[in-house]
């Protein structure tokens, strides 16, 4: 049989993202054992702060052509608060990395693993399951380079919808719903009752879901998807959103099953795609020891789906299985989540359930 090498591009990154992505690599070196004609490369380059601090560019060349080159790329978190662009704002290279490979889709699962992760009452394991998907390209992120002068009274940024970029998100989660295979229902997060642009967005999005017929749909806005979310959460399937919307809507999700430890994401585009937890960097706990990787060895997950060959796909779901199974033991946290354990010792947990079938 011919072996398929798949290449991964690991960024590391600040704070806690080397320690989640070499916890999440090592889980996915033991699946690799136990593959049968695939194989990974894994290989790591610098970018974040540190690069910037070092170099003055976070994002370099070299860095960003292996992204290219690469099959997928595994990130683990990006920026510090505490150092910035002279503008003022955030050193935040992921937001480059979309817009130059196009990665217009923010997938973000949201799944309950235990009852005692979530601050709801009477959910049990899987009744909060669905998934965000966040237009990445644009919205009100397309503004974030404006500036202002030292003197100025007012400041504005520019929220850009267009045509393409929202008929490209919107069908790509219907497709998700149909994978899904549960009750392929897409709604629309949007505040078309105030704003022009979400009212062409919804136009939109009103005719993608004519293009799947076997998939229902519907609109909510913003402020009340937010109480819906607390309130009635398996109301939800798949729901798609501006940039902002989602940024903020998917915190507030991972919120529902644990936190942001918990919650991966995907940012696909056409041909490429970048695998991360939904966390920042937590420079306060780095180098402790004590970092979750849940939410990366989730994402991991989720690239080896994006892989798209039957071993990977089987890999995804062993992965997904062990993970479960060791947090159906509510004692195996870390301390994120009100627990005791440390990234090696859950690490550990999650490859002896792999061994353990």
């Amino acid at each position: 049989m011919n072996q398929k090498q798949f290449t991964v591009a690991v960024l590391g990154g600040d704070g806690i993202g080397p320690e989640v992505t070499t916890a999440t690599v090592n889980v996915l070196k033991k699946i690799e054992t136990n593959l049968s004609g695939v194989s990974f490369q894994f290989n790591e380059h610098l970018v974040g702060v540190g690069e910037y601090l070092r170099s003055g560019v976070a994002l370099p060349d070299s860095t960003f052509a292996a992204c290219q080159n690469s099959d997928a790329v595994l990130l683990g978190a990006m920026g510090i608060p505490s150092v910035r662009y002279p503008d003022g704002t955030e050193i935040a290279p992921q937001l480059e990395l979309r817009e130059r490979l196009q990665l217009f889709g923010g997938v973000r699962p949201i799944e309950l693993f235990h009852p005692d992760d979530s601050p709801l009452k009477n959910y049990s394991t899987g009744e909060i399951d669905f998934v965000l998907v966040r237009e990445s390209t644009e919205g009100l992120f397309s503004g974030r380079d404006a500036t202002f002068a030292a003197d100025a009274t007012e400041a504005t940024n520019v929220m850009r919808i267009s045509q393409h970029g929202t008929e490209r998100v919107c069908r790509l989660a219907f497709e998700v719903a149909r994978k899904r295979n549960k009750r392929k229902h897409v709604t629309l997060i949007d505040k078309a009752n105030v704003l022009s642009a979400m009212v062409f967005m919804r136009e939109i999005f009103d005719e993608v879901a004519k293009e799947f017929p076997d998939c229902t749909s519907s609109h909510c806005y913003v402020d009340a998807a937010a109480l819906f979310m607390v309130r009635d959460p398996k109301r939800f399937d798949v729901m798609v959103t501006e940039n902002m919307f989602g940024d903020i809507l998917s915190d507030l999700a991972a919120g529902l099953v644990g936190g942001m430890g918990m919650a991966p994401s995907g940012d696909i585009g056409v041909d490429a795609a970048v695998f991360q937890p939904s966390h920042g960097s937590a420079p306060d706990i780095a180098g402790q020891g004590i970092a979750n990787p849940i939410a990366t060895m989730l994402s991991a997950a989720m690239m080896l789906e994006w892989f798209a060959h039957d071993e990977t796909i089987r890999a995804a779901a062993l992965l997904r299985s062990a993970i479960s199974k060791v947090l159906s033991n509510p004692s195996n946290r870390t301390p994120d989540m009100g627990g005791k354990l440390k990234t090696d010792q859950i690490t550990r947990s999650v490859i002896d359930a792999l061994q353990q079938g």
